[in-house]
């Protein structure tokens, strides 16, 4: 766990207006037009909606999110990301998006310079998707359900597609988990955390060569050629993703730290030749607490998706694109969202 811990490091003064009014609106619009407007609020601001921080409801290695009142918001409940260190680097990327799967930006604080600030989110009232499906509860409507599982597989890769793809300048996320897909009141999802994230370039970083390089990533989800070689690229966030696939049909964590063991390793065999698999075997990798109720097929096309993802050399692995396509035409007809 000691090897873990280093390895896996995760992550002026303002004046008050003086009308009283609660936050000052300002369009922060990215030079190439992606993105959308933010409020600029005062670190008094920040305070009054979280009650002087008094509720905690995530913390991460350069953060702690906290719930937050916002009166006069569409939103009356948020989450407020306040960050040491990696503030402005987010706070960049985040001015840039706008998608219905990543989580909804609605403003910050940088009162206190550029390595410190709070980030301004909606609330999402089902927590994460780690929650949802390792959370410990027994109780079958507490399950989540396999057409939700089907429907946030397609929105995750919607979200990626986005950053990789439809992005003037695209980012690579970094940190792609379990933990970092909120779910909303109907359990569509929403990316989030781009304290890891990579803006402006197309597909590869390569390391800086004089400099201690920070590795992006948490145990169980992180490529294993870019902890070889240290190059970022997209093809690392498709990695992840694979892991979310294997999450979500099989029920189990990505990585066990009692036992030491990886969900990529248990489920390698099965993935090896899936496209081949016996019914059985393709139902038995199947999360049991589901009590049968999924489709044979769609489970055999996730985890065949998910062997793709995972395949050791980058440049074997689908892009996001290729993705959506194989799950329109062989999971998803005309709709992707769930409500129920």
């Amino acid at each position: 766990m000691a090897f873990f811990a280093k390895l896996f490091r995760i992550k002026k003064l303002r004046r008050r207006p003086s009308n009283n009014q609660v936050g000052v609106v300002v369009y922060q619009k990215a030079e190439d037009g992606d993105g959308s407007s933010a409020k600029k609020y005062s670190w008094d601001d920040i305070e009054t909606f979280t009650n002087n921080f008094s509720v905690v409801i995530g913390s991460g290695g350069f953060s702690n999110v906290y719930l937050a009142r916002l009166p006069g918001s569409i939103h009356p409940q948020g989450a407020i990301k306040i960050l040491y260190q990696v503030f402005q680097q987010e706070l960049d990327i985040l001015l840039r998006l706008c998608h219905e799967n990543i989580v909804k930006f609605l403003g910050y604080c940088n009162d206190k310079g550029m390595y410190e600030g709070a980030l301004v989110f909606e609330y999402l009232p089902n927590g994460s998707l780690h929650e949802k499906l390792h959370g410990g509860s027994k109780r079958m409507e507490s399950i989540l359900r396999w057409k939700n599982r089907m429907a946030i597989a397609f929105q995750v890769a919607k979200a990626i597609e986005y950053l990789h793809e439809k992005c003037t300048l695209h980012i690579v996320h970094g940190d792609i988990k379990s933990s970092n897909i909120l779910l909303d009141e109907y359990f569509n999802c929403k990316l989030c955390d781009f304290g890891s994230a990579k803006m402006g370039f197309s597909s590869v970083v390569l390391p800086p060569s004089r400099t201690k390089q920070v590795m992006m990533g948490s145990p169980g989800y992180t490529d294993p050629h870019y902890l070889r070689t240290g190059i970022a690229s997209k093809k690392n966030d498709i990695y992840s993703y694979g892991v979310i696939l294997l999450e979500l049909v099989t029920g189990m964590a990505a990585f066990c730290p009692e036992r030491g063991q990886l969900l990529t390793s248990l489920a390698a065999a099965v993935l090896k030749d899936v496209s081949e698999c016996e019914s059985k075997k393709v139902k038995e990798m199947v999360d049991p607490r589901l009590g049968g109720e999924f489709d044979l097929e769609e489970a055999r096309t996730m985890l065949s998706i998910s062997e793709l993802c995972l395949r050791q050399a980058p440049i074997h692995r689908p892009s996001a694109t290729e993705i959506l396509h194989t799950m329109e035409d062989k999971i998803f007809s005309q709709q992707t969202k769930i409500h129920k």
